[in-house]
């Protein structure tokens, strides 16, 4: 029988799989379902909202920005098909966290074990910039997705996720501190009773093609906020 934080999730999945709250967002994911890349000309985009993904019962929540143009918004799984994608999920596998080192679609037998992975906005952005309004209409997923997974610790991709998640802890009651941490690579924020809150540069080609963010340094990160979610 599937277990309330099961049944809260799907439901979830299925609000955020038919969402259309944003029109912006709402023409753009589908005009790049339409127009595809050429190497994906024969392929079928999802072009709609994408839910998270992973354990739910896992401690550790791995937040991003946003689905991929070409990536997420393609397959329908979070950062699945596109190079964030190979670097995310080969540092989850060397971690133990994942059933193989990369991911090329749903349903091609990737699992993850003890992490969840999801977005603070769940369509891809133009520009890979949402708008202030449009992250605020996607922050109750998020602050559900909190509620019904209860990670011990968050791991957030950059300075938009970061917030993401602050305001996501505050909404649902833990008393964040004012001024708000500011985001940095390796920051941390441990509040008692809430979930660790741990930063990283996010796993974008733009940091990890320029060398600003290493294997080695995201390793390095992840083994801390998997060491402050603790065991599965």
């Amino acid at each position: 029988m599937p277990s309330q934080r099961h049944l809260d999730l799907g439901r979830l999945t299925a609000e955020i799989e038919r969402c259309r709250a944003c029109p912006r967002l709402v023409r753009w994911r589908e005009e790049v379902a339409r127009r595809k890349r050429r190497a994906y000309l024969g392929q079928a985009y999802w072009g709609r909202p994408v839910p998270g993904f992973g354990d739910p019962a896992g401690p550790l929540l791995v937040l991003g920005l946003a689905p991929g143009a070409h990536g997420a918004n393609r397959t329908g799984q979070m950062f699945t098909g596109d190079a964030s994608g190979d670097f995310l999920y080969a540092a989850l596998h060397r971690a133990g966290l994942a059933s193989q080192p990369c991911s090329t679609g749903r349903g091609d037998g990737l699992t993850l074990r003890g992490a969840f992975v999801t977005n603070a906005i769940r369509c891809v952005p133009p520009g890979n910039r949402p708008a202030p309004g449009e992250l605020r209409r996607c922050a109750p997923f998020l602050e559900r997705e909190l509620g019904a997974l209860g990670p011990r610790a968050v791991l957030a991709l950059g300075a938009v996720a970061w917030r993401a998640a602050l305001d996501a802890l505050a909404a649902v009651g833990h008393p964040v501190p004012r001024p708000l941490p500011r985001f940095a690579h390796g920051a941390e924020l441990i509040l008692g009773g809430a979930p660790a809150l741990v930063g990283s540069y996010h796993v974008s080609q733009q940091n990890t093609r320029t060398g600003r963010l290493t294997a080695a340094a995201f390793d390095a990160v992840l083994a801390r906020a998997a060491s402050l979610a603790g065991p599965g």
